[in-house]
């Protein structure tokens, strides 16, 4: 696994093995990253949860047949902005487009709850704008978030 942190101060770029592992560390490297940066504590747990979730869908989708991948994090500061992309050579996401995401209706029998299907709508109610595009062989996924947005 290597990171290799930008010498420009006002971003942070990771490349990492596309496993659990690596994740969790890179998660750590973007929090103490934003966390220097005086970003609220509200708001770094949003991006962690947001790249948790989207880097996760890379992992468990993109690379499914395919445990040597690589995945490209780099986040850049604009004000109260941080922009993330997220670059890899997985299976391109299935429409060639970032999934909606829905709510699910949670009113229900514990049984009958939903598996999965929670992390695009969440990956959206937590940013500002999200674009996917697929670039030769290259999934990338681009994240804005305001800070002054984060929920406390």
């Amino acid at each position: 696994m290597g990171f290799g942190e930008s010498e420009m101060t006002d971003s942070l770029s990771l490349s990492f093995a596309a496993d659990e592992m690596a994740l969790r560390a890179a998660l750590g490297q973007v929090r103490e990253y934003l966390a220097n940066s005086g970003f609220p504590e509200c708001f770094l747990g949003s991006v962690e949860l947001v790249l948790a979730e989207a880097v996760n869908n890379v992992i468990e989708h993109a690379y499914a047949d395919r445990p040597e991948g690589q995945i490209d994090l780099h986040l850049e500061k604009r004000d109260a902005v941080v922009v993330i992309t997220i670059e890899d050579e997985g299976v391109q996401m299935p429409g060639g487009r970032a999934p909606e995401g829905r709510q699910h209706d949670l009113d229900v029998e514990v049984e009958d709850l939903p598996e999965g299907g929670f992390g695009w709508f969440l990956i959206r109610s937590l940013t500002d704008r999200l674009d996917f595009s697929r670039i030769g062989s290259r999934n990338r996924l681009c994240i804005h978030m305001r800070a002054d947005r984060a929920v406390s």
